[in-house]
């Protein structure tokens, strides 16, 4: 019989590292919660020209795509934020606006594996959409913040950058939409060189070089430069002035670390404003990020509509955790095991391990018919806090006997004290 692999690029999550990404997850929807957003699920799968449409050549490049049994293009989802701008334009069309949208699941992309990066991986989503304030891209910053703080990550940083900047440049240059989206995909890489060879104009290089060199944590100060740099460039002056407004409103709301960088560019093609990535400084690939996308759900027969979202990679937080040591926990508590000595007691032992899991404690049965030295054992090696011992006599007396299996003491308990004993 063959022996089977995960596909390339896949892989299994088990144990710790699955209540990782339990615990990730579970703390997205606390934040999603705390900022009104509401939990929306997508497909998986989607037609290829939605998901085509504004990814950029480098996603496009990187879709899992097939054919359907009916002959349509379809591909796996590379991200989430395509989907929610048809919805939008869909079901959703006639809400209220902001719209709200948190998801939470997979993705997929065909990247070269390597740690961090996985050709299935994990997002959770956050999607404001109808507001064109800077109050809104604010908000995605100020989750983003509290998601970190909540996973108590330590000395993380925000960079933060406006592609409205570098775009004004470039249309008052008169360099082409296709041309840009070029250079900024080069800008990503950090392919400075090979995104310069791409402008004509000496002077719009000068200024793209400059910007390039500038960042830095004094933000006001690099705000300052921008200015003095784009001063012919009345589109990035409005640009550079959005940003500005957004990192007043940021930093008046919460304690937060962050890097201004007018030069950096994210990977997608339909963001128009405020883009940001988080790092914490012991790894190099940002944790999540987001931006500002005005036009996207125009793009997919929409009215026009301005949006901002982010992305966090569920994945790459659990790296930043394990690398941070983060202390955290999913158990409930104190873990027991409820052992019966004999078949006979077996209905009453599995009653009293279904009494404890009503009160909210872990509580799991010998499943294995073992002996009491190697039940004992087994929990031992599985790191139970307590085993819980039901004998005929105990149970006419109404006792059971608790076992520490950390101190190896065992005490005989009233049944109706043994709640209280293993919480205390």
């Amino acid at each position: 019989m063959p022996t089977f692999q995960t596909v390339r690029g896949m892989r299994d999550l088990l144990d710790k590292e699955a209540q990782t990404f339990t615990y990730t997850m579970s703390n997205a929807q606390k934040v999603a919660l705390l900022f009104g957003f509401k939990k929306v699920f997508t497909p998986h799968v989607e037609s290829l020209e939605l998901l085509s449409a504004k990814s950029g050549d480098e996603i496009r490049q990187r879709m899992f795509i097939f054919e359907d049994l009916g002959g349509r293009k379809v591909a796996l989802r590379p991200e989430f934020t395509a989907s929610i701008a048809r919805l939008s334009t869909s079901t959703l069309k006639n809400e209220p606006k902001p719209l709200k949208l948190f998801s939470v699941g997979t993705v997929y992309r065909y990247d070269e594996p390597q740690r961090g990066r996985y050709r299935e991986f994990w997002q959770s989503n956050f999607e404001l959409i109808g507001s064109n304030k800077p109050e809104a891209d604010t908000e995605i910053i100020l989750l983003t913040n509290q998601l970190m703080q909540t996973l108590q990550l330590q000395d993380y940083v925000f960079k933060i950058g406006h592609i409205g900047i570098i775009r004004g440049i470039l249309s008052q240059d008169g360099v082409d939409e296709k041309t840009q989206n070029a250079i900024l995909q080069r800008m990503d890489k950090k392919e400075y060189e090979l995104a310069l060879k791409l402008v004509d104009s000496e002077k719009c290089r000068h200024t793209l070089q400059s910007l390039i060199d500038l960042k830095g944590d004094n933000w006001r100060g690099i705000i300052d430069q921008i200015k003095v740099l784009v001063a012919d460039y009345e589109q990035a002056k409005v640009a550079t002035e959005n940003l500005l407004e957004i990192l007043l409103l940021v930093t008046s709301s919460t304690e937060i670390s962050l890097t201004v960088e007018p030069a950096f560019a994210r990977g997608l093609e339909y963001y128009t404003g405020l883009i940001f990535e988080v790092y914490i400084p012991q790894l190099e690939i940002a944790l999540g990020g987001g931006g500002r996308y005005d036009r996207l759900i125009e793009a997919f027969g929409g009215e026009a509509t301005p949006a901002v979202g982010c992305a966090h990679g569920i994945d790459r937080i659990a790296i930043a955790l394990q690398t941070q040591n983060a202390n955290y926990s999913m158990s409930l508590g104190r873990k027991v095991v409820v052992i019966p000595i004999t078949d006979s007691v077996k209905v009453d032992a599995l009653k009293i391990a279904q009494l404890l899991r009503v009160q909210g404690v872990s509580a799991e049965f010998e499943l294995m018919g073992r002996k009491m030295g190697k039940a004992l054992e087994d929990a031992d090696k599985r790191g139970l806090d307590y085993a819980v011992i039901v004998g005929e006599r105990e149970l006419k007396e109404e006792t059971v006997v608790i076992k520490d299996l950390k101190k190896r003491e065992q005490v005989t308990v009233p049944l109706s004290e043994l709640f209280e004993k293993i919480k205390n």
